[in-house]
């Protein structure tokens, strides 16, 4: 049996997850985009990644959340925020059942280029 190929776009990935979670995964995407407008869409480690002067951040869906990967400096610099919500090392999960926080997103996300254009000027 030959194994599905994993998805090559953005828009590949989405379509494998159930309506209610692609409608929040969209949503995600959509306040990635319009925080960080110049960043480039790929798809890494299996999953949705932005690129601008360097990583910026990753996305995922999973079954009970959503997993955002802006790298431990954002949780950390983030946590008086983040306090409702499950977070690791570099990771915050978003349950399903809830509303995006879309302003704490794209605060992480704008931070997240900033942090990569000072580690490009140095």
């Amino acid at each position: 049996m030959k194994k599905a190929s994993p998805p090559a776009t953005v828009t590949e990935y989405l379509a494998t997850f159930p309506p209610a979670t692609r409608t929040l995964l969209r949503q995600l995407r959509s306040i990635i985009k319009n925080a960080a407008p110049k960043a480039e869409e790929k798809i890494s480690y299996g999953m949705p990644g932005y690129t601008y002067r360097g990583m910026l951040v990753y996305f995922a869906g999973y079954a009970q959340h959503i997993g955002f990967y802006p790298g431990p400096k954002a949780i950390s610099h983030f946590q008086d925020r983040l306090t409702k919500y499950k977070t690791s090392k570099g990771t915050v999960q978003f349950p399903l059942d809830a509303p995006l926080p879309a302003s704490l997103i794209r605060s992480i996300v704008r931070w997240r280029m900033k942090e990569n254009e000072i580690k490009a000027r140095k």
